[in-house]
């Protein structure tokens, strides 16, 4: 790494199949015997993945140059809270249905308040959360951090200043149009460009609701936030909605990365799901069954992947050698009788037991990937230490 280097980790979403990454994680610590908020210069990733993220960047309360958690503490956090967080509901489903019904048909409010939406109680996953991160703010993470959100009700217009334009000029907005309503959000504390963080003052705690909001799953999280030097009011729901590996580089990195400093991104996946529909199946599942959990939420998996499935081609060549990936299909492989659900909210010790089977099995057959992840990550320790040591030895030679 004779050039300036930054290592970007992506964590995919997914819900309690974080537990995959937290597993690739621990090992990882474990190979190199450094912390990952030691190896990594920035975090990003949405919903599960930035859980993780986030608990890895939390700093010791005794010795807050290093992390609160290590990656095996958050194995067992999805193995201890993750019923909690989802709890064996057979009626979730059908109250969704009937929450819809009524929505549609009877309008009766006072039913609309029984059934609860369909939605988890996002008291469970907020008393985790909280647990986990305290009152810490993006602007205390030990790395870089970038967490997407997508704010639903905000406009986020900003003033577009031309060059050399005096302050006497009318305010102006580039594209009012495309920022107006829905929003994506990066809330983010990028330590290399300090001047550019617009949101560093959040509190871990509402990023993390916030992103992990999953349509259908919890309830839409609200909250204050200074952006811009502005307090501001903030309705989010899971990144996941927009977020993959390619637009995180083109709309939060990209522009950032100094001239004379080379990327390199990890990506660390949670099971890839997009699986083949054939034209017979998506005939027959019409207009509802394109969006029933019980074809697998077609249409659903369909927007989250088709940006980056557009993308991606693209975003490799530009990346060349500097892309490294850990992540494998839950539709093709040996074993398929005894892989994971691909359902996000699975917390039973059975699917937990899956989890760590299929984990296995994608880090034996991409030991090669592995290796040179913990390779990269090691000398971007040791480049970084031997700089401070550098620095050091200056200062005390002068």
């Amino acid at each position: 790494m004779s050039k300036k280097t930054l290592v970007c980790l992506y964590t995919h979403g997914g819900g309690m199949r974080g537990l995959i990454p937290a597993l690739v994680m621990q090992r990882i610590e474990e190979r190199t015997g450094l912390h990952m908020s030691d190896m990594v210069d920035i975090f990003a990733g949405p919903s599960t993945g930035a859980i993780l993220n986030a608990a890895l960047n939390i700093p010791h309360p005794y010795d807050p140059k290093k992390p609160k958690y290590k990656a095996r503490h958050l194995v067992r956090f999805y193995e201890r809270e993750g019923v909690r967080i989802f709890p064996r509901d057979a009626f979730r489903e059908f109250r969704g249905l009937l929450h819809d019904f009524n929505n549609r048909l009877m309008k009766i409010k006072t039913l609309n308040k029984l059934i609860n939406h369909g939605h988890y109680d996002p008291a469970n996953l907020g008393r985790n959360l909280r647990a986990l991160f305290g009152r810490t703010k993006l602007s205390e993470s030990l790395s870089s951090i970038i967490v997407p959100v997508y704010s639903i009700d905000r406009e986020l217009l900003q003033a577009d200043k031309e060059i050399d334009e005096s302050s006497e000029a009318p305010v102006h907005h580039f594209n009012p149009t495309l920022q107006q309503g829905g929003q994506a959000l990066w809330l983010e504390n990028i330590q290399f460009c300090k001047e550019d963080c617009r949101n560093s003052k959040v509190s871990f705690y509402d990023a993390i609701m916030a992103t992990t909001a999953a349509p259908t799953y919890f309830p839409c999280h609200d909250f204050r936030a200074e952006i811009d030097g502005q307090d501001t009011q903030v309705t989010a729901i899971d990144g996941s909605i927009f977020d993959n590996v390619c637009i995180t580089y083109m709309g939060a990195l990209r522009h950032r990365i100094p001239k004379d400093t080379n990327l390199i991104m990890i990506v660390l996946g949670t099971g890839a799901n997009n699986r083949r529909i054939t034209k017979t199946d998506w005939n027959r599942f019409g207009s509802l069954g394109v969006v029933d959990p019980t074809n697998d939420l077609p249409l659903i998996n369909i927007f989250f992947h088709a940006s980056e499935t557009a993308l991606f081609d693209a975003f490799k060549l530009e990346m060349k050698d500097d892309l490294l990936i850990m992540n494998k299909s839950f539709h093709s492989g040996d074993f398929q009788n005894d892989y994971p659900s691909t359902q996000i909210d699975d917390a039973s010790p059975e699917n937990l037991r899956r989890l760590k089977n299929f984990t296995e099995m994608m880090m034996t057959e991409q030991s090669d990937v592995f290796d040179r992840i913990c390779d990269i990550l090691k000398a971007n320790y040791e480049a970084k230490h031997d700089k401070k040591k550098g620095i050091i030895n200056r200062l005390i030679g002068d």
